[in-house]
C-alpha cells in the first residue's frame, strides 16, 4: 500500500480524497495555486506545494509542476480527482514514466473515450447501443448541416472532446444550425484544444442514467448499479439519485451488462462511469437506452452510488492502484435505500444560472442530516478562477419519499449569504410535485424555471434595513462627535435618500433621523418606524427582528429570520447620466475572458441579438444587446481578461422619444 499519494486537484474531491486517505493511513500532499494559498485543501493536507498563479493553464494543468511535486515530497501516487488532468492520457503516461502510479485507468482506456465520435464507432463494435447520428470526419459546415438534415432536427451538436455540457448545442430548426455550430465549435476549441464535432438525433424525453463501473487487474469488471442525472441545467446536473426511479431489474440489468461490455472492450481498471441517453417517451424500456459517452475518472455525483452501497468508491480506487485485488463477483453487490446528491453553486438561477463570485459571509450548512461535501468554508472567497461550486449535500434514507424529505430538511436548513447561490432554486426543485412522482427528464428544469427561479426573493423588513445599512445607520456609538447625533436641525429634521438594487429593480428610500438610533424610512409611500436597541436587537413597526447587515464594497447583505437578502447600491451621478440596466452599454457581469466579438462598430443590432461572448468560471456567456440601435464601439478583442462592470460595446445614445 502506499504510504503517500499527493492529490492534483483542488476543492471539495481534494479535500474528500485526503478524509478516505487520513482513515487509511496514508498521508496526503496537496498542489495549490496562488488563489488557492489559504484553501481549505492545502490547509487539510500533510504537506502542500505551490504550483503556479491561479489561472488554471499555469497551475493546476501544469503536468510538470505535478511530476516536480512529487519528486520533491516522495509521493508514490498520484489521485487526479475530476476535471483538469483526471482525463488526459498524457500525464497518466508521465507518470508512469516517471514510476509514479496513476490512480486511475490505464492511459489507452482514457485515449479511447476521449474523443465522443471514436468512442462511439467502438461502442457500436463491442455490442452496445449508441444514439443515431454522424460521427464522421467530413467537418466542413455545409457538410454538417446537410447530415443534420437527413438526422432529422432538432438534433444536439456536441463537441467530440467535451465534457459537462461544454460544447453542446440543441438545434430545433435548420436556420439556427449555423449559429449553433460556430459556438460549439468555439467552446470546444476553449475548452479542450479541439473544435471538431458530431450531431446526433435529440430524444424527445430524454432521461440520463449512467452505470459506475470498476475493475481491477485481478477480475473482470463489474456495475455497482445506476444513478439518475436528469436533472440539468445547461447540460450540467444539479440533483442526482439513485437508483433511478422507476428503473425495473430487467433494464438495470441490460444497462449493467452493456457498461461492462464497454469497460472490457478497453481493458479497464479504476472507477468509471458509463452514460447513457434513455428514451421515456414510453416509460423505462431495455430496447430505449443509448451509450453517450464515458468518464474515465469518479464522478462529482459518485456519493450517492457510495450511500446506497456502502462501498468507499475512492478506497477502492486506491487499493485497485496499488495492485490489490478489491473487486467482488457481480452476484455478490447489492444496493439499499435511496440516495440524493444536490450540488450547491455560487449562481444566478433567475439569471440563466450566472455564476456568482463573493465572499461566503455566512455558512451553515445542514451536516446533522445530511453528508456534506465542501472545499470551502466560512470566510472564504468565490473567484473567478475556478468552478463556482460551494458544496455538495447528500442524504440517505430507507425510500426514495423518505430521502427526498431529508433532502427537503437539508436545503432548508442551508444558509449562505455574501453571494448569490442556488439554494433557493434547489428548494423549490427538490418540492416539485413532479419530482417527488419520479417524473424526471432533462428538460424538467427548463419547463418549470418560472417556479424554480423566481425574481429575486424582496422583503420591505429587509429593504428597509438595507437602506439604513447603505447610509451607515446606525453609527457605531463612541466612535465620534457625530455618531449618536439627535437628528435636530436648525431648518429641521435631517433627511437623506439612497437608492438600492434588487436584481436590476430601483428600490429608492428616504430616511428620517428621529434619535439616537431611531428612524422613520419611507419606502413605497409607506413609513416603517425603526428602533435599534442593545446587540442585534431592531424592531420594525414594534415588531421585534433578528437581524445582520454586512456590507462588502457596494453590496449591502441582510441575514434575517434564517433568510438572506442581498442589494447593490446604485451611483446617483450614474442615474442621472442614464446608464444602468437596459441602458447604451453592454458590461461584463463578472470576471472573465472575451471568447468571441460577434459585432463591429457601425452595426445595427437588434434586442436580444448576441454581441460577445465570454467564459467566466468555465461557463459561456452570451452577452446580448439591450435594445435595438447602432453599434458605437467595440473596447475588447478576442483573448482579452475583462473586470466585473467593464463596458464591453456600446451602443449609439437612444434618441428621445
Amino acid at each position: 500500500m502506499f504510504r503517500k499519494i499527493l492529490i492534483a486537484n483542488r476543492g471539495e474531491i481534494a479535500c474528500r480524497v485526503m478524509r478516505t486517505a487520513a482513515r487509511m493511513g496514508i498521508r496526503t500532499v496537496a498542489v495549490y495555486s496562488d488563489a488557492d494559498a489559504d484553501a481549505p485543501h492545502a490547509a487539510m493536507a500533510d504537506e502542500a506545494i505551490r504550483i503556479g498563479p491561479a489561472p488554471v493553464s499555469d497551475s493546476y494543468l501544469r503536468i510538470d509542476a505535478i511530476l516536480d511535486a512529487c519528486q520533491r515530497t516522495g509521493a508514490e501516487a498520484v489521485h487526479p480527482g475530476y476535471g483538469f488532468l483526471s482525463e488526459n492520457p498524457r500525464f497518466a503516461e508521465a507518470l508512469d514514466k516517471a514510476g509514479i502510479a496513476f490512480i486511475g485507468p490505464p492511459a489507452s482506456a482514457i485515449r479511447a473515450m476521449g474523443l465522443k465520435d471514436a468512442a462511439k464507432r467502438l461502442m457500436q463494435e463491442a455490442g452496445v447501443p449508441v444514439v443515431p447520428g454522424y460521427h464522421g470526419e467530413e467537418q466542413g459546415a455545409e457538410a454538417l448541416s446537410v447530415e443534420a438534415q437527413q438526422i432529422g432536427y432538432p438534433v444536439l451538436i456536441k463537441a467530440r472532446a467535451g465534457g459537462g455540457g461544454k460544447g453542446m448545442r440543441r438545434v430545433d430548426v435548420k436556420e439556427e444550425f449555423a449559429e449553433a455550430l460556430a459556438g460549439a465549435r468555439s467552446e470546444g476549441e476553449k475548452s479542450f484544444g479541439d473544435g471538431h464535432v458530431l450531431i446526433e438525433r435529440y430524444v424527445g424525453r430524454p432521461r440520463h442514467i449512467e452505470v459506475q463501473v470498476f475493475a481491477d487487474r485481478h477480475a473482470p469488471p463489474v456495475y455497482l448499479f445506476e444513478r439518475d442525472c436528469s436533472l440539468q441545467r445547461r447540460h450540467q446536473k444539479v440533483i442526482e439519485e439513485a437508483p433511478a426511479p422507476g428503473m425495473t431489474a430487467g433494464m438495470r440489468a441490460a444497462m449493467g451488462e452493456a457498461a461492462v461490455r464497454a469497460a472490457t472492450a478497453i481493458g479497464y481498471e479504476g472507477a468509471g462511469t458509463v452514460e447513457f441517453l434513455v428514451d421515456a417517451s414510453d416509460g423505462l424500456r431495455a430496447d430505449r437506452f443509448y451509450f453517450m459517452e464515458m468518464n474515465t475518472r469518479l464522478q462529482v455525483e459518485h456519493p450517492v452510488t457510495e450511500a446506497i452501497t456502502g462501498i468507499d468508491l475512492v478506497e477502492w480506487q486506491i487499493r485497485a492502484a496499488a495492485g490489490e485485488a478489491v473487486v467482488p463477483a457481480q452476484d455478490d453487490l447489492s444496493f439499499h435505500g435511496h440516495a440524493f446528491e444536490a450540488r450547491i453553486y455560487a449562481e444566478d438561477a433567475a439569471r440563466g444560472f450566472l455564476p456568482a463570485t463573493g465572499r461566503l459571509e455566512r455558512m451553515v450548512m445542514p451536516e446533522a442530516v445530511a453528508r456534506v461535501d465542501s472545499g470551502v468554508r466560512e470566510g472564504d472567497t468565490i473567484t473567478a478562477h475556478y468552478d463556482p461550486m460551494i458544496a455538495k449535500v447528500i442524504v440517505h434514507d430507507r425510500t426514495r419519499e423518505a430521502a427526498l424529505a431529508r433532502l427537503r430538511t437539508a436545503l432548508g436548513a442551508t444558509r449562505i449569504a455574501g453571494t448569490v447561490t442556488n439554494v433557493e432554486f434547489l428548494r423549490a426543485l427538490a418540492a416539485d410535485p413532479a419530482f417527488g412522482r419520479g417524473e424526471v427528464d432533462t428538460g424538467l428544469i427548463e419547463r418549470g424555471m418560472d417556479r424554480f427561479a423566481p425574481a429575486p426573493p424582496s422583503s420591505p423588513d429587509a429593504e428597509v434595513l438595507a437602506a439604513l445599512a447603505a447610509l451607515g445607520l446606525p453609527g457605531d456609538a463612541g466612535e465620534g462627535p457625530w455618531d449618536t447625533l439627535s437628528g435636530w436641525r436648525a431648518w429641521g429634521v435631517a433627511q437623506q435618500s439612497v437608492t438600492l438594487l434588487r436584481g436590476d429593480a430601483p428600490v429608492t428610500a428616504s430616511i428620517r433621523i428621529h434619535g439616537p438610533g431611531r428612524y422613520g424610512v419611507r419606502l413605497n409611500d409607506t413609513v416603517r418606524e425603526v428602533v435599534f436597541g442593545a446587540g442585534d436587537r431592531v424592531e420594525v413597526d414594534g415588531r421585534r427582528l433578528s437581524i445582520e447587515t454586512l456590507r462588502r464594497g457596494g453590496d449591502i447583505l441582510v441575514l434575517m429570520e434564517g433568510e438572506s437578502f442581498s442589494y447593490g447600491t446604485l451611483d446617483p451621478l450614474a442615474v442621472a447620466g442614464g446608464a444602468g440596466p437596459g441602458g447604451d452599454a453592454i458590461l461584463a457581469p463578472m470576471p472573465g475572458a472575451i471568447l468571441r466579438i460577434a459585432t463591429v462598430p457601425g452595426e445595427p443590432v437588434e434586442a436580444g441579438q448576441t454581441l460577445v461572448v465570454m467564459e467566466a468560471m468555465k461557463m459561456e456567456q452570451a452577452l446580448k444587446a439591450p435594445r435595438e440601435g447602432t453599434v458605437a464601439q467595440v473596447f475588447v478583442g478576442e483573448g482579452d481578461q475583462v473586470g466585473d462592470g467593464d463596458t464591453l460595446v456600446t451602443l449609439e445614445p437612444a434618441e428621445a422619444e
